[in-house]
């Protein structure tokens, strides 16, 4: 049985909410110039621009239908039930996780529904979209509060953390992310050198020099369910029982 466990959630368990992702082909960034809008700098030349950018995001997630789905349900149902120490980290500046009932939860990229004063680091949950009269209440005079967003050129929020958590961890399971961009890339190597199980989740099939053993090709609304109630039942992944659900099957990427 697992004792402890390091999740990864990146923007593919986002999008089967219906929530747009950056880097698709229909994403945002192809409205933009990522320098424009994902760097202090840009933020820095022109803050309404970068605001409006986030604002659309923003209101797809609270005034749309976007709501999570079968994949965040079964994570926040492997929280509740696993007796174990459990931390799931998220790339994704949505909050369908918590609204699926995750708390051990870690956004490392920073999330769409705060702002953060640009002085103090403090944050502040928003009630509406970005504009002018968001200002901090730490500061004299108050500051403009910023997306509270990892951009590029940014350090990545709880890396030490995470770091203690990959050091012990005895499973992990990355969960529709591409899986090139570091730090989080690098996650699976530190996961193995401490000789925990690495589990794949994802759409597309597992690239020939991934250094995942386990690829897990499908969706996560589909897959985690089944997954999740095997890690709950204690079955630990191996090769002699790599079924998962009667249509996908638990490959070696090796």
């Amino acid at each position: 049985m697992y004792r402890q466990i390091v999740i990864l959630t990146g923007a593919g368990i986002s999008a089967e909410s219906g929530l747009r992702t950056f880097r698709d082909q229909d994403g945002l960034w192809e409205e933009h110039k990522i320098e424009d809008v994902a760097t202090p700098e840009g933020y820095a030349r022109d803050p309404e621009l970068v605001e409006a950018f986030y604002n659309t995001r923003w209101s797809q997630l609270h005034n749309g239908d976007v709501e999570p789905n079968e994949g965040h349900l079964a994570l926040a149902k492997l929280e509740k039930e696993f007796d174990g120490e459990l931390l799931v980290v998220t790339q994704n500046i949505d909050d369908l996780h918590e609204r699926a009932g995750s708390r051990r939860l870690l956004h490392m990229h920073g999330e769409l529904s705060k702002g953060r004063c640009p002085r103090s680091r403090q944050t502040f949950i928003l009630k509406d979209p970005f504009g002018p009269a968001h200002t901090c209440t730490c500061c004299i005079p108050a500051q403009r509060l910023r997306p509270h967003v990892v951009w590029f050129g940014e350090m990545p929020i709880g890396l030490d953390r995470i770091q203690h958590a990959l050091d012990s961890c005895d499973l992990f399971i990355a969960i529709g992310t591409s899986g090139t961009v570091y730090p989080a890339a690098g996650f699976v190597d530190t996961a193995n050198h401490h000789g925990a199980q690495t589990i794949e989740v994802n759409l597309v099939e597992a690239d020939r020099h991934s250094q995942f053993q386990y690829h897990l090709q499908g969706k996560a609304s589909q897959v985690l369910p089944e997954l999740v109630d095997k890690i709950l039942k204690g079955q630990v992944i191996s090769n002699s029982s790599c079924d998962v659900t009667d249509s996908l099957v638990l490959k070696s990427a090796n």
